[in-house]
């Protein structure tokens, strides 16, 4: 499963990291399973936290952005057929939504829980990935 840095999970939350460790602390978020080197979260929790919270966050200003914008976050649902899916990935205050192939949901390994990117151009979200360790 994935886990994702305290750090990380703020800024897909859009809240400090001391907020994520108290979210941690109150079984809002399921603590990473490695009990060595620096505190996580298990990916599945956070992302199932954001998908619940996210009518709750409201973005800071109201001034629309360009095309071209890169939104990194939590993969937090994926609706898949045969042929194409519907990802969810919720960037701080934003939720994108991506319609792909879901060959391309294969290739890049995404699962509720992940973190990946969505790149906007125009009408299109084209999702990214880091290579898994």
């Amino acid at each position: 499963m994935t886990q994702i840095r305290i750090s990380d999970a703020a800024d897909f939350l859009g809240v400090s990291p001391d907020t994520v460790r108290r979210l941690v602390a109150a079984g809002k978020l399921e603590r990473g399973t490695s009990d060595s080197g620096p505190m996580t979260v298990d990916g599945r929790s956070l992302a199932s936290y954001a998908k619940s919270e996210r009518s709750a966050v409201q973005p800071e200003s109201p001034v629309h952005r360009s095309a071209r914008n890169r939104f990194v976050g939590i993969v937090t649902d994926i609706t898949s057929d045969l042929v194409m899916s519907q990802v969810e990935i919720q960037c701080g205050p934003y939720r994108v939504v991506s319609l792909i192939s879901t060959e391309s949901v294969r290739e890049l390994d995404l699962e509720v829980g992940s973190v990946a990117a969505a790149v906007v151009k125009a009408t299109n979200v084209i999702i990214e990935t880091t290579d898994k360790d």
